[in-house]
C-alpha cells in the first residue's frame, strides 16, 4: 500500500516543479521586458561612447630590484691610525664637510710641526744668500773702479803691468763671486719651495686624521667604534643622499633591446605605502654581467616621503607589441576582484557586461575575453549609471558620425 502511494506522489511533485519553473521563467521574462518598456520612458544619461577595435599594444613585463640612494659614501680612512672619537650615529643628518670622527693624528702633528720648521730654516738659508749676493756685488763694483783707473794709468804708462794684472784678476774673482752668491740664492729659493711643498704635504697627511662628510645626506651605518684601529680600504661609516633615490634592475638579455635612455618607466615600491611611481631610467650599463646575464638599469625616482635605500621595488617595462581589442582605461568598472564595463545596445540601452582584461598600458587596457570588435562601450561612465539605464551618447571621434547623427535625433525626438 505504502509502495503505491510513494509511485503517485512522484509525478504529481514532478509537475509541481516544471509548474514553478515556467512560472519564474515567465516572470523574469515579463520583468526583463518591463525593464525595457521603462527605460524607453527615463531621461536617458549622456555618456561618451568608444567604439571597439583592435590596436597594437605592448605586453607589460615586471622586473624586482632595490633601491639605492643616487650618491652613497662609504667613508674609510687613507691611514693607519686610532679611533679617537665618533661624532654621529645612524639617523644623523649631516652637511658637506661636517666633522663625522676623528684618528689619533699626533705622529702627523708632528710632522707638520717638522716641515714647518724646515720652511723656515730655508727662508733663513734665502735671506743669507741674499745677503752675500750683496756683499759680492758690491766688491764686484769696487773691483771694476779700481781695474778702471789702472787701466787709465797703464795707458799714460803710470802704472806697472803687475798692477794691471793684479786688477784684472781682482775684477774677474769679484765677478765669479757674484755669480756663485746668485747660484745660492737660487738654491736658497728652491730650498724654500721644496720646505713649503713638504709643510702642504703634511697639513694634508694630517687633514686625513679628520673624516667628514662628502655631501648633504643621512648617516646610515658606523661601523667602527674609539680605541679600534683605522686602516686605509676599511668601511667606518657610510652616509646616503637622502632626497634621492632609484631603482636598480638586472634586465636579461633578451628583453634589453625593450629599455632605453629616457623612457618612463611606472615603479611600485613595497613597503612605501605610496602609489606607483614615475621613474625614469638614466642609465642603461652597455657591459652584460656574466653571471646573471642581464644588464643593470638604474631608474631615477622622483622625491617622495617613505622610501628608504635597501626597500625592494618593482618596475614595469612595456614589452612586445601585439594586436588586441583595446579600450580606454577609463571604461573600466571595478568591483573588488570583477571587471566589468558598459556596453551601448538597442535601443540605445547600457548594458553592464563581465570582461577579463590585461594589463592598462598608456590608459588602453586589452580585452581579452566578453567583448566583440564593433562594439561601443562607454568611457568614464558615471557611478550613477546602472544596467538597463537609457543613455544617449556624446560626440566623439571614435565614434561613427552615423551613429552620432542618430543619437542627435534621438535625443530630440524624445
Amino acid at each position: 500500500m505504502n509502495m503505491k502511494r510513494h509511485r503517485f506522489l512522484f509525478p504529481v511533485a514532478g509537475a509541481l516543479v516544471l509548474v514553478l519553473a515556467v512560472a519564474l521563467v515567465a516572470a523574469t521574462r515579463s520583468r526583463r521586458s518591463g525593464e525595457d518598456a521603462s527605460a524607453t520612458t527615463r531621461t536617458p544619461v549622456y555618456v561618451q561612447v568608444v567604439a571597439v577595435s583592435e590596436q597594437d599594444l605592448a605586453e607589460p613585463f615586471e622586473i624586482g630590484g632595490d633601491v639605492r640612494a643616487r650618491e652613497s659614501a662609504t667613508i674609510t680612512s687613507r691611514i693607519v691610525a686610532e679611533v679617537r672619537a665618533v661624532l654621529v650615529k645612524p639617523g644623523d643628518r649631516v652637511r658637506t664637510g661636517q666633522l663625522l670622527a676623528i684618528l689619533d693624528a699626533r705622529d702627523l702633528a708632528a710632522g707638520r710641526a717638522h716641515a714647518q720648521a724646515g720652511v723656515a730654516a730655508a727662508e733663513h738659508a734665502a735671506a743669507l744668500a741674499a745677503a752675500e749676493k750683496q756683499g759680492a756685488e758690491a766688491a764686484a763694483t769696487l773691483a771694476t773702479a779700481t781695474h778702471r783707473r789702472i787701466a787709465e794709468l797703464r795707458a799714460k804708462n803710470s802704472a806697472t803691468a803687475g798692477e794691471m794684472d793684479e786688477a784684472e784678476a781682482g775684477l774677474q774673482a769679484a765677478q765669479a763671486r757674484v755669480t756663485s752668491a746668485e747660484a745660492q740664492l737660487a738654491q736658497a729659493a728652491a730650498g724654500i719651495d721644496v720646505a713649503k711643498a713638504a709643510a702642504h704635504a703634511a697639513v694634508v697627511s694630517e687633514s686625513y686624521a679628520t673624516l667628514t662628510a662628502p655631501f648633504d645626506g643621512v648617516v646610515t651605518q658606523t661601523l667602527i667604534d674609539p680605541g679600534n684601529m683605522a686602516a686605509p680600504g676599511v668601511p667606518l661609516l657610510t652616509v646616503e643622499d637622502g632626497r634621492a633615490f632609484r631603482l636598480e634592475v638586472r634586465i636579461d638579455e633578451a628583453r634589453a633591446a625593450l629599455v632605453a635612455l629616457g623612457q618612463s618607466v611606472q615603479v611600485a615600491i613595497d613597503g612605501a605605502g605610496a602609489p606607483a611611481l614615475a621613474g625614469r631610467v638614466t642609465e642603461v650599463a652597455r657591459v652584460l654581467d656574466p653571471n646573471a646575464h642581464a644588464f643593470l638599469a638604474k631608474i631615477e625616482l622622483p622625491p617622495v616621503d617613505g622610501v628608504r635605500a635597501g626597500m625592494f621595488g618593482r618596475a614595469r617595462f612595456p614589452g612586445h607589441v601585439h594586436r588586441a581589442l583595446a579600450v580606454p582605461e577609463t571604461a573600466i568598472v571595478r568591483r573588488g576582484q570583477i571587471t566589468s564595463l558598459f556596453v551601448v545596445s538597442e535601443p540605445r540601452v547600457a548594458r553592464l557586461r563581465l570582461v577579463t582584461i590585461g594589463e592598462p598600458v598608456n590608459g588602453q587596457v586589452e580585452v581579452r575575453a566578453g567583448l566583440d570588435p564593433g562594439e561601443h562601450v562607454i568611457a568614464g561612465p558615471p557611478p550613477t549609471l546602472v544596467d538597463g539605464a537609457p543613455v544617449s551618447a556624446r560626440e566623439s571621434s571614435n565614434f561613427p558620425a552615423s551613429r552620432q547623427r542618430h543619437d542627435q535625433t534621438g535625443t530630440e525626438g524624445r
